[in-house]
C-alpha cells in the first residue's frame, strides 16, 4: 500500500477534483460517511448515543459536519463545537455547516469560559468524541484554544474517533509539537500518512483505519509517490518459495563475519537468524581463538578461522580470507560484535571496499565507515546497511533524536548519497532505497527491543539474498519477516522477550506468510 505526504494528498485530491472532475464537496461527504460509519460501529447502535464533535475551521472541520449530519439521522444526539471564529469557514465546510445548522443540530462557537465549560461536561458525558479539528496540512505546536480543545477530549475518557489525522500530529513525520489528540481510533481518508505510522505519531493514532472515498485509483497507486507500507500481503509476494525437490546447495550459502572475544552471541545470533530464515548453508568466519567456542554453540553451522589481533578480533590479515570466503559464497554479512579495534575496522573497510557480492553491513561493520561512507561508492557490491538511530548518528554527525525526527528524511538522503540500501532500524523500521523509494514496516513489537535482534535481522536478510531474492527485495521481505517472527514470539509476552526467542520464531513466520 502506497503512503502519501500531506503535499502528495493534497496534490491527489486536486487531481481527483480536477481532472477526474470530482467535486470537492463528494470528496468531503464519503470521508464524513466513513467517519459516521466507524464511530457507528463503535458504538454498535448510534440511536440515543451522545456523541461530541470538535471541529475546526478547513476540510477537516467539514468532514466532520458530514459525520455529523450522517451520526443524527441515525438518532445519536449530537453536539459540534466550534474551535474557530465562525465567520472563518469557508468552501464546501461552509456548505456542510449550513447544513448541519439547518437540520437542527446543536452548534456551540467556543467563545466564552461558560462555552468552554458547557463542551467540557458534554465530553465528559459523551458516548463518543469526533476530532474532526486540523488535518494533514498542521505543522508546528499546537496553542491556545485548540490546545484547550486538545486537553477536553483527552481527559474526558471517552472513545475517540479523529478525521484522517489525531489534531496535532505531524503528517509526514508524525512528530507532535507539544501536544495532541489522543486517538482510539483514526479513519484517514483515501491513503495512509506517514505520521500515522511513525513514532510518536503511531502512539496518537490508535487502530488505524484507511477510508475509500472515491478517489481513482490511478491517482492512489501513482509512481510518484515513493512511500509505502510493507503489509503481510507485499511480504506474502516477495517471501521465496521452497521447490519440493530443493537441497541445501540451491538454498542459498551465507558468508557471516562477526564476532569478538566479548561479543560472541552476536555472531551466533546472526548465524542463527540466517539459518532459521531459510539459508542452505551459513559459513561464520571468526577470529581463530573463538573457534572452539562458536563450534560449540553452533552445532548446524559452518565455522573457519580468521587470523586475529588481539582479544579474539580479526586484523587486516584476515582480509584475503574473508575474500576468499565471500566468493565462494551468495552474499557476506559482515559487522555483529566485531569489535572496535582500530585495525578491525580497517579490515572491515577494505573487506567492503573488495567485495563483488552482496552485501549487508551492520553494528561494528557500521562503526568502521565513520567518517568513511565514501567505501560505499567504491565497493563493486551493493550494501545493505542496518544501523540502529545510534549507529545512524554517528554515520551522520546527529544525534538518535535528531536522527528520529525525521526517520523518513534521513534513512532516504542517507540511502541517496551513500548508494546503498539504508535498513533504519526502531519502531517501526524504514527501509530507503538509493532513488528515494521507502517502506515503512507494519510488523514487530516493543518487546524486541532488546539486545541481539539487530544480529538477527542481519542474518535473516542475508538469508533471503542467498535464497535469491534482490537486495531491494530481501530488505523489505526480511524486515517484515523479522517483525513478524518478534509478534510470533510475544505471544508468551513482550516483557523479557530474548533475541533467540525471535530467532526461533522464524520459521512460523517464515511458514505464515507462505500459506495461501
Amino acid at each position: 500500500m502506497k503512503i502519501a505526504t500531506a503535499a502528495e494528498m493534497r496534490g491527489i485530491d486536486k487531481a481527483a477534483i480536477e481532472y477526474f472532475g470530482i467535486p470537492g464537496l463528494v470528496l468531503m461527504e464519503n470521508a464524513g460517511a466513513a467517519l459516521a460509519r466507524q464511530v457507528a460501529s463503535i458504538l454498535t447502535d448510534a440511536a440515543n448515543k451522545k456523541i461530541c464533535v470538535f471541529a475546526g475551521k478547513g476540510n477537516n472541520g467539514g468532514d466532520g459536519f458530514v459525520a455529523a449530519r450522517h451520526l443524527a439521522n441515525l438518532g445519536a444526539k449530537v453536539k459540534v463545537f466550534l474551535v474557530f471564529d465562525e465567520n472563518d469557514t469557508a468552501g464546501d465546510a461552509q456548505v456542510n455547516l449550513n447544513i448541519v445548522k439547518k437540520m437542527g443540530i446543536d452548534v456551540l462557537p467556543l467563545a466564552g469560559d461558560r462555552d468552554w465549560d458547557m463542551a467540557r461536561v458534554a465530553a465528559t458525558f459523551a458516548d463518543c468524541i469526533i476530532d474532526a479539528m486540523l488535518g494533514t496540512g498542521f505543522s508546528g505546536g499546537i496553542q491556545g484554544n485548540m490546545a484547550r480543545a486538545v486537553e477536553i477530549i483527552n481527559s474526558a475518557g471517552k472513545p475517540v474517533v479523529a478525521a484522517d489525522i489525531p489534531s496535532g500530529v505531524h503528517a509526514d513525520t508524525g512528530q507532535v509539537g507539544g501536544t495532541a489528540v489522543r486517538a482510539d481510533y483514526t479513519v484517514t481518508f483515501g491513503l495512509p500518512k506517514p505520521g500515522l505510522l511513525l513514532y510518536p505519531g503511531a502512539e496518537y493514532t490508535g487502530r488505524l483505519v484507511v477510508a475509500d472515498i472515491t478517489i481513482p485509483a490511478a491517482l492512489l497507486c501513482a509512481e510518484i509517490i515513493r512511500q509505502n507500507a510493507i503489509t503481510v500481503r507485499k511480504a506474502k509476494q516477495l517471501i521465496p518459495r521452497r521447490h519440493p525437490a530443493a537441497h541445501k546447495g540451491v538454498n542459498g550459502h551465507v558468508a557471516i563475519v562477526a564476532g569478538s572475544e566479548a561479543y560472541t552471541g552476536a555472531a551466533a545470533l546472526a548465524a542463527t537468524g540466517a539459518l532459521r530464515a531459510g539459508a542452505g548453508l551459513v559459513t561464520l568466519g571468526v577470529a581463530a581463538s573463538l573457534l572452539n567456542l562458536m563450534q560449540m554453540k553452533l552445532t548446524e553451522i559452518i565455522t573457519r578461522p580468521l587470523p586475529e589481533i588481539i582479544g579474539g578480533a580479526i586484523g587486516l590479515k584476515a582480509v584475503p580470507y574473508i575474500d576468499e570466503l565471500a566468493a565462494r559464497c551468495d552474499v557476506l554479512a559482515i559487522g555483529p560484535g566485531l569489535g572496535r579495534a582500530e585495525e578491525t575496522m580497517a579490515a572491515v573497510r577494505e573487506v567492503v571496499r573488495n567485495c563483488e557480492k552482496p552485501l549487508v553491513i551492520d553494528a561494528d561493520g557500521l562503526n568502521a565507515l565513520v567518517g568513511h561512507t565514501d567505501v560505499l561508492r567504491d565497493t563493486a557490491a551493493l550494501a545493505v546497511l542496518t544501523p540502529h538511530p545510534g549507529e545512524m548518528g554517528r554515520l551522520l554527525g546527529l544525534t538518535p533524536a535528531q536522527v528520529n525526527q525525521d526517520r523518513l528524511g534521513v534513512a532516504r538522503q542517507a540511502a541517496h548519497n551513500w548508494g546503498a540500501i539504508v535498513v533504519l532500524k526502531g519502531a517501526p523500521t524504514v527501509v530507503a532505497f538509493p532513488d528515494g523509494e521507502v517502506y515503512i514496516n507494519t510488523s514487530g513489537n516493543a518487546g524486541m527491543a532488546t539486545g541481539g535482534t539487530g544480529d538477527v535481522l542481519t542474518g535473516v536478510i542475508a538469508a533471503l539474498i542467498a535464497q535469491g531474492l534482490s537486495s531491494h527485495d530481501a530488505a523489505v521481505a526480511g524486515v517484515y519477516l523479522h517483525g513478524l517472527a518478534g509478534d510470533i514470539a510475544a505471544h508468551a509476552g513482550q516483557v523479557g522477550m530474548a533475541a533467540g526467542d525471535v530467532a526461533q520464531a522464524l520459521p512460523a513466520a517464515y511458514a505464515g506468510l507462505l500459506e495461501e
